[in-house]
């Protein structure tokens, strides 16, 4: 598999598999074990590094924060027990009417 074909899905399965390792060495092992508030706050920290990446007109550093973020976000969920699918789903819910009908329909 080349590396422009790797999927979300790909990502989840193998954050799920490192996430069970017990390897000392992994990154994903010990944020795992650290649990949610520190996942949580490793995404925070990532969604703020790469809005300065966008506001700084810094392509190399938006890619590159870019997969920081959706990394910490998919162990975020994963910690949490929510696939990925479940996200996918809602989103496919939500493009199947108009933007502003959508919003309308939410609660917050």
């Amino acid at each position: 598999m080349g590396m422009a074909e790797l999927t979300l899905s790909d990502l989840e399965a193998i954050i799920a598999r490192r996430a069970r390792s017990g390897d000392e060495n992994s990154w994903t092992a010990k944020l795992y074990a650290a649990g949610m508030e520190k996942a949580a706050k490793k995404l925070g920290e990532e969604a703020v590094e790469t809005v300065i990446a966008a506001l700084g007109s810094d392509r190399r550093a938006l890619v590159s924060e870019s997969a920081d973020l959706l990394y910490h976000w998919l162990v975020v969920l994963g910690i949490a027990g929510v696939p990925l699918s479940d996200i996918l789903e809602e989103l496919s819910r939500r493009t199947a009417q108009s933007g502003i009908a959508e919003k309308a329909s939410r609660k917050d």
